[in-house]
């Protein structure tokens, strides 16, 4: 079965980090469409998420926000927030097949000046 190519630059980056996390760090994933952008930090030990935040929620619907990039901000922040609640301090980040730049980028550094580390 052929995987197409966004499938399998996923994948490729997912296996690279996956190799090289030796400490069992916990996996940041982030997810972005046309409108809104969501992250995830996942287990991949137990395969479960623990802690996510997505701009569809209803506590980030209720702030009338008119630039995405503004977004993208009060969703990092959102997480950053619910993660140190759990205790969460050392993630490694799973781009995807987004580059690193832009609201992916915006969310990153978000995450980073409310305490995580990459």
């Amino acid at each position: 079965m052929k995987l197409d190519k966004i499938v399998q630059k996923k994948m490729r980056i997912r296996n690279k980090l996956k190799k090289s996390n030796i400490n069992s760090r916990l996996r940041l994933t982030v997810n972005r469409s046309y409108k809104n952008i969501s992250a995830q930090i996942i287990d991949d030990i137990n395969n479960k998420t623990i802690v996510s935040a997505s701009s569809v929620e209803k506590d980030i619907k209720k702030i009338v926000i008119t630039k995405k990039s503004d977004l993208s901000l009060f969703v990092g922040e959102a997480l950053a927030k619910r993660a140190i609640i759990k205790n969460i301090t050392k993630v490694y980040f799973d781009r995807g097949h987004y580059k690193y730049h832009g609201r992916v980028k915006l969310l990153t550094e978000a995450l980073r000046k409310n305490g995580l580390e990459f």
